[in-house]
C-alpha cells in the first residue's frame, strides 16, 4: 500500500500486496475569476471611470475635459490590465487536489 503525507508526495510503502499504483495528482489553474478581489476592484475601478465621465461635463464656457471617448480609452487600458494579471496569475500558480 502507498501512502502520502499532506504534502502530496508519495511516502513510504508497507509490507503486504503491493500494486505500484501511484494516486493521481490533478490540479485546476487558478481560482474562478468571479472569487479574486482583482474581479472586483476591476468592476469598481470601470463603474468609477464611467461615473467621473458622467460627472465631468460641459460648464459655461468651459469645455468637456472628460469625453466619453476618453472613458472607454481607460475602461480599455483597464480591461487589457485586468486580462494580463489573470493571464500572469493562471501561469505561475496551481491549486493541487487528489483524485479519488
Amino acid at each position: 500500500m502507498t501512502t502520502a503525507n499532506p504534502a502530496g508526495t508519495p511516502g513510504h510503502r508497507t509490507g503486504g500486496d503491493v500494486t505500484g499504483q501511484r494516486t493521481r495528482r490533478l490540479s485546476t489553474e487558478t481560482k474562478s475569476a468571479l472569487k479574486t478581489t482583482e474581479f472586483f476592484v476591476y468592476i469598481a475601478s470601470v463603474i468609477a471611470v464611467l461615473i467621473a465621465s458622467m460627472l465631468v461635463g460641459t460648464e459655461e464656457g468651459h469645455t468637456d475635459y472628460f469625453r466619453a471617448d476618453k472613458a472607454w480609452l481607460y475602461i480599455v487600458i483597464l480591461t487589457v490590465g485586468y486580462m494580463i494579471s489573470r493571464g500572469l496569475a493562471k501561469s505561475g500558480s496551481r491549486d493541487h487536489y487528489d483524485g479519488s
